[in-house]
């Protein structure tokens, strides 16, 4: 198993893979990271991206806005990728996004760590939002408003 900082080193290199450079496949990758030194496989980058919130948008991987924005409740570039949020039942709010950019926002939504979030599930384009009822789904729905415009 990977000690922390050999993994944190890695997801670092990611980002600044995607930063400095466009990336439109995991294999591309998978070989920027090997000529860094790094011993990876197509999986363990796949798990990286997951973990990082790393979207991919017109054809091509973008880094998430940095982790202090996230803690700060803001979302950045993702908004953008954001199309609507609706209740769908009391307890359950339907997300959807620009394709391809669901787990990017999911991923966001976890780490805000909202009292009332209960759990996300993404797809390729919604994102389903589990509440403990009405109540948190109407601060939810009123967060969704603020922090994405929609």
């Amino acid at each position: 198993m990977l000690n922390d900082h050999h993994l944190q080193g890695r997801r670092d290199a990611i980002l600044g893979i995607l930063n400095g450079a466009v990336v439109r496949r995991q294999s591309e990758l998978t070989q920027l990271l090997r000529r860094r030194g790094f011993a990876v496989t197509q999986s363990s980058v796949s798990r990286d991206l997951r973990e990082l919130g790393v979207l991919k948008a017109s054809g091509r991987y973008l880094a998430p806005p940095a982790e202090t924005a996230h803690a700060n409740g803001s979302f950045g570039a993702l908004a953008q990728f954001v199309r609507s949020a609706r209740p769908a039942g009391a307890a359950l709010t339907v997300v959807r996004t620009s394709t391809g950019a669901a787990q990017s926002v999911a991923v966001a939504l976890d780490k805000a760590a909202w009292p009332e979030v209960v759990g996300t599930i993404s797809g390729d384009d919604t994102i389903f939002i589990a509440t403990t009822g009405g109540r948190a789904q109407q601060r939810l729905l009123a967060r969704l408003r603020e922090h994405f415009g929609i």
